[in-house]
């Protein structure tokens, strides 16, 4: 297994390299990650590659523990004017290691899924590294919904990624890809048509 920063910052600049591309007005169209556009998304990552475990404590004192509180307010704090500049902030925080107090995979589930929360609905195809994927399943799968994470929306089933040696769980079989098995149990409904087994139906 690889260091985890090498992959976080692979992704980090393969996205701004796409985003790069577009627009303006593609960054106002909607993510997958709830009411959401692209220029939101690209806004939380620039908040999250910026927090440290100070840091996130004074900002859930300010949001008064209120975590989607919190998460609104780093996004309306670097969501730049134009897409340009929140792309430049984006390319200032691309190498930083800075990380909340979680494990640091929790930085590749954030880049992985919210890579493809924009560009999924952008028709954006990204060839991801299989250990990014694997590692972000992994974590996502035994972390508790209350930190982000599917451990008790899998607990009992068993997902089977059909493009990478990976297993977990116990139960109804869900498989397919891992990218859409990663997806899937990260709430991203439109990943559920890529999979199929007799557990899909308790991840629906």
């Amino acid at each position: 297994m690889s260091e985890v920063w090498p992959l976080v910052h692979a992704e980090r600049a393969a996205l701004i390299d796409d985003l790069a591309n577009l627009t303006d007005d593609l960054w106002d169209r909607q993510s997958l990650c709830g009411d959401w556009t692209v220029h939101d998304v690209a806004a939380h990552l620039v908040a999250n590659a910026k927090t440290t475990r100070l840091g996130i404590v004074r900002a859930m004192v300010r949001a008064r523990f209120d975590f989607d509180r919190q998460t609104a307010q780093g996004v309306e704090r670097e969501r730049g004017s134009t897409p340009r500049e929140t792309l430049a902030r984006l390319r200032q925080v691309a190498t930083l290691t800075s990380t909340p107090p979680a494990p640091l995979d929790s930085r590749l589930v954030e880049e992985v899924v919210h890579g493809e929360d924009i560009r999924g609905p952008l028709g954006i195809k990204r060839d991801y590294s299989a250990e990014a994927v694997v590692r972000s399943l992994q974590y996502q799968a035994r972390t508790p919904v209350s930190f982000g994470g599917a451990k008790q929306l899998v607990a009992s089933i068993r997902l089977h990624a059909s493009d990478a040696d990976v297993s977990i769980g116990d139960g109804p079989e869900v498989s397919g890809p891992a990218l859409s098995l990663l997806l899937a149990i990260s709430g991203r409904t439109v990943a559920l048509q890529d999979l199929d087994g007799p557990g899909l139906s308790a991840l629906i």
